[in-house]
């Protein structure tokens, strides 16, 4: 084989000499003309620059994965495995001639070194290690050398962060580069990604992005090295070793000169390094770099094109001829001739191969490109299935695929997803792209064009993303203007520098965003202070003049200024005058930080006064003198609610005019408790909870706020928690009954329906509902529905309120009311006194009671005493359940005799459990409501209580109770049939001038 260099040129040089220009320029000085280029992505780039020259109509692009063709064109782009074996074109150039010796891809390079010739003129450009070699092979070549534009200098070693700007660091694996990128992205603000796994769509755009200024580094494998043109002052080897795809090995001197060969544009010179993990190189590499001095190029990689069709085994036989000359090296078998080894091991494809058509149809398919870096076997498995479609079917099965390609057309996941998918999808742009392989060439091109397209642009995305931070950039790149930052605040208080979201502003705070801690983070905190400043004054200025509908007080006794928070409240010397304390930066000081603060101070008072009107009331109240005074700072104190118990003392001091004085403004006198009714709603509740958490330190308490939903929503009563503080339950309005906690007004109303049962003299029509024998009653079902419990409910509370049960057989209980029923009409039909005269008789006769009533009278009784046990009887039960009678505790409960009523069974309060710390020492007193009768009997009093019934309590001794008792018991029947818990006493002379007295009177004269 003679070959000759006969009109060929061959222009080489170092890096930065205006090679490829050089190319383009002489390319459009003829009619037609072919460039061939290594990578596909500088391919694109020179496309577009013919067309700039000579228009989109005269240029066409051809790779292995896309083909822009026009009618026509003039000239072709493309990449070498993509040029034509045989042209008519004028002009022929091929660049990056020094890859005819790689060891995958030599091969081809060095099959058109050889053969492809222009009609006028072939171009080879390339480094000067090729001159050696092509003048051996090619006799007449001529040989062009041109020097580099710019000089390039050795920097030494340097910490990845210490790097100068416009820098690109170089790694060989895709993890070694993310690495790189991330730490350069905290440190510097980011960093573009350059590799040759990544789609050329994608690698222009981060190349883009690195050169329109947004990033001032880039972290690239060794594909930079191979004609990008880029404005890289410096390059820093992170690594001096790579795999091959055979084996891990140094880099050559000639490898790190392409490489570090970057650096410098045009006529600026440039520098190369190391980082501080890889050792410095020594002087002699240095020397050899920065002179561009390098072994010379020995062999080139060779692969027979004289190929045998005639069976697999003789094409496999052809692939392996060794060169005829020297200088020439037989290639190691590349991805196409690995895939054609293991093909050949399957019977069916042997099976099928039978003619020399198939076998070239066979080697056309293994001549698909592994864009999925999969081993050969996988890679191999694929070809075969596209070489049966193409056999049996005469195209690639469609539906297949469409199959591939639909999995492939998803934009989400990660970087690696998305690489994955990108190589997933080149493949089957390649597959569009082969002529004859499929029925509708034009549709697929189109698709997944389309869909690579846009993958390309989501990986770009993904990247910039986690490599990229813009705002750190975009402000890196204003300080080395030297200009000053400008910032803003919006309306909804987010706060930017130079465009750039920095951080937001909530009423007079400030918080940054993360991610401020860069080299640029003081310029930005100065900037936005800056702002900041004159905008809280502003902010200050406003909130002074709003208005009490812009703030808000809440639960969590943050006071919020149009929802933004902007104080707190804190505890006080007086639990009704919270301090406040400004949540605001140091930058709000002065006239007005001041003004902020009174301002919301007097919102705060203002909120205070109105919610708590009645509290704030009889605070100020200066016509109260004395105990009524002394009684109204204690209820202060104790915001709103007062147990009777603890101030039985101060109350019974009291004199009519007193307690008057206090009901004006609002106080009731309850049997239970002394409390401002007004104050028993959600948002009174809510902010006495609030003040006295604030006091105590009970923000964090367990239950705090959680019964106020409970007060809103109505509930007369709530199930306890144990966990819950239980002055929360006061705060409330509740009284904490141990399993049950009961409103306190609704516990007041419980007693005016308890009292008239205890005062009810028996023998006396009509028998109040519950009634039994004035000493005791039983539960009614009115009861248990203001209180809104169960039977058992019912126990607890009635045994928190201090009573106590006794227990009485459901016969017994008849008879007793049955008894109770006769001597009612046994009093209707005893003689009167003849003075009584005619009106007498005729009240009597209005009381008559017959022998019918009686006996429905004492079934009522019975069906009321056993009302509150039936429930839980079975219907096959064979014994009815005890009936409960009620009665109010005594100091000496538990030395009271079991036995001390005759026929009524024992007494279940012996021994009975104290609720809240010994209440049910004084709850007899509470339950009697002592002094009641003078206070409540009186109709002004009834008035200002707002029409409620008065409270009505039990005279001041048990005797006394007891002796109305006893003047009600006929006939002088023994105490086993009267019920009576004691002796009966000696009847007590009527005061003449009590309000009973008079009362009496009157009712007399109206009869008369």
């Amino acid at each position: 084989m003679i070959l000759s260099g006969r009109g060929v040129t061959a222009v080489l040089g170092p890096t930065n000499t205006g090679k490829t220009h050089y190319a383009i320029e002489r390319m459009v000085a003829h009619g037609s003309g072919i460039i061939g280029l290594p990578l596909r992505l500088l391919a694109r780039e020179v496309y577009t620059r013919l067309v700039e020259k000579v228009g989109v109509a005269n240029v066409a692009l051809v790779t292995g994965e896309e083909k822009i063709s026009p009618p026509k064109a003039r000239f072709s782009v493309c990449t070498v495995e993509a040029m034509p074996r045989e042209t008519n074109a004028s002009f022929v150039a091929i660049d990056e001639v020094q890859l005819a010796g790689d060891l995958e891809r030599g091969h081809i390079f060095t099959d058109r070194l050889l053969h492809l010739r222009g009609r006028e003129e072939t171009l080879f450009l390339g480094a000067g290690t090729m001159r050696p070699i092509l003048q051996k092979l090619l006799p007449g070549i001529t040989i062009v050398e041109r020097p580099r534009l710019s000089q390039l200098f050795y920097a030494g070693q340097k910490k990845i962060t210490r790097l100068p700007q416009r820098s690109a660091i170089v790694a060989f694996s895709a993890d070694e580069v993310y690495a790189i990128a991330e730490l350069i992205k905290r440190q510097r603000g980011g960093a573009a990604v350059v590799m040759g796994a990544l789609s050329p769509r994608t690698r222009n755009a981060q190349v883009g992005l690195y050169q329109a200024g947004d990033v001032e580094y880039l972290v690239a494998t060794d594909a930079i090295g191979m004609g990008l043109n880029l404005d890289v002052d410096h390059v820093a080897f992170a690594q001096d070793r790579k795999f091959d795809g055979y084996q891990f090995r140094n880099l050559n001197p000639g490898e790190l000169g392409q490489i570090a060969g970057r650096a410098g544009r045009h006529l600026r010179d440039g520098t190369f390094g190391v980082t501080g993990r890889v050792e410095p190189f020594d002087e002699e590499l240095v020397e050899r770099i920065e002179a561009h001095e390098f072994d010379a190029v020995k062999v080139l990689q060779w692969r027979s094109k004289a190929l045998d069709y005639s069976s697999i085994g003789n094409l496999r036989s052809s692939l392996e001829v060794a060169p005829a000359l020297q200088g020439l090296s037989r290639a190691l078998p590349a991805v196409d001739q690995q895939a054609l080894d293991y093909l050949a091991r399957y019977p069916e494809i042997i099976d099928l191969t039978t003619t020399p058509e198939r076998v070239e149809r066979l080697w056309e398919a293994c001549a698909l490109p592994d864009y999925r870096r999969i081993t050969p076997a996988q890679h191999a498995d694929l070809i075969s299935t596209l070489y049966f479609d193409l056999v049996r079917r005469g195209t690639v099965n469609e539906d297949f695929m469409a199959e591939q390609v639909r999995r492939a057309d998803r934009t989400d996941g990660e970087i690696d997803t998305l690489s994955a998918r990108i190589a997933q999808i080149r493949t089957w742009t390649y597959v569009s792209n082969r002529p004859g392989w499929l029925a509708d060439p034009t549709h697929w091109q189109e698709k997944t064009r389309e869909i690579e397209d846009r993958l390309s642009d989501a990986l770009h995305e993904r990247l910039t993303k986690r490599f990229v931070d813009r705002r750190t950039s975009v402000l890196m790149k204003r300080l080395r203007e030297n200009a000053m930052l400008e910032a803003e605040i919006s309306v909804n208080g987010d706060v930017f520098v130079e465009g750039h979201h920095v951080g937001q502003l909530a009423g007079f705070r400030f918080t940054p965003i993360s991610g401020t801690e860069g080299p640029d983070a003081k310029a930005v905190q100065s900037a936005a202070q800056k702002a900041l400043a004159l905008e809280y004054e502003a902010r200050a200025a406003r909130l002074h003049a709003s208005g009490n509908n812009d703030l808000a007080l809440g639960s969590d006794g943050a006071v919020r200024w149009l929802g933004e928070p902007v104080a707190r409240l804190a505890a006080g010397d007086n639990i009704m005058k919270p301090r406040v304390i400004m949540l605001a930066d140091e930058q709000l000081n002065g006239n007005a930080r001041e003004h902020a603060v009174a301002r919301i101070e007097r919102f705060v008072n203002h909120q205070i006064a109105t919610i708590l009107k009645p509290l704030d009331d009889i605070s100020r109240a200066e016509d109260l003198q004395g105990l009524a005074k002394g009684l109204a700072f204690q209820l202060v104190e104790n915001l709103g609610v007062l147990f009777r118990r603890d101030v039985a003392e101060e109350v019974k001091s009291l004199d009519q005019d007193a307690r008057a004085s206090m009901r004006r403004y609002g106080v009731r006198f309850g049997a239970y408790h002394i409390f401002l009714p007004a104050l028993l709603k959600p948002a009174p509740a809510e902010l006495v909870t609030l003040l006295w958490a604030l006091k105590n330190d009970g923000l964090g308490n367990a239950g705090y706020g959680d019964l106020i939903p409970v007060l809103a929503a109505g509930r007369t009563s709530v199930v306890t928690d144990p966990s819950f503080d239980r002055m929360f339950y006061k705060l409330a309005g509740f009284r904490f009954l141990g399993k049950r906690a009961v409103r306190i007004d609704i516990l007041e109303r419980l007693a005016d329906i308890i009292r008239p049962l205890l005062q009810w003299k028996p023998g006396a029509q009509p028998r109040p509902e519950g009634a039994y024998d004035g000493r005791r009653f039983t539960t009614t079902t009115g009861m248990l529905s203001i209180l809104g419990a169960t039977l058992d409910d019912m126990e607890e509370i009635l045994k928190g309120l201090g009573y106590r049960a006794d227990q009485v057989s459901a016969e017994d209980a008849a008879t007793f009311l049955a008894g109770q029923s006769g001597q009612a009409a046994a009093s209707a039909e005893a003689p009167v006194g003849e003075e009584a005269g005619d009106e007498h008789d005729a009240d009597a006769a209005e009381h008559e009671v017959s022998a019918e009533e009686t006996k429905a009278v004492a079934e009522e009784a019975v069906a009321s005493a056993e009302a509150p046990q039936s429930s839980e009887a079975s219907a096959e039960t064979a014994e009815p359940k005890p009936v409960l009678l009620w009665r109010p505790g005594g100091r000496n409960e538990n030395q009271r005799n079991d036995n001390r009523r005759q026929g009524h069974g024992q007494s279940r309060g012996q021994g009975e459990r104290r609720n809240e710390g010994g209440e049910g020492r004084d709850r007899n007193r509470a339950a009697a409501g002592r002094d009641g009768n003078r206070e409540n009997n009186r109709d002004g009093e009834r008035k200002r209580d707002g029409g409620q019934r008065p409270d009505r309590g039990n005279r001041n001794d048990r005797g006394e109770r007891k002796d109305k008792h006893d003047r009600n018991d006929r006939g002088g029947k023994p105490q086993s049939q009267r019920f009576e818990s004691k002796p009966p006493r000696k009847e007590k002379p009527l005061d003449p001038d009590s309000p009973f007295a008079k009362l009496a009177a009157l009712k007399e004269q109206m009869k008369k």
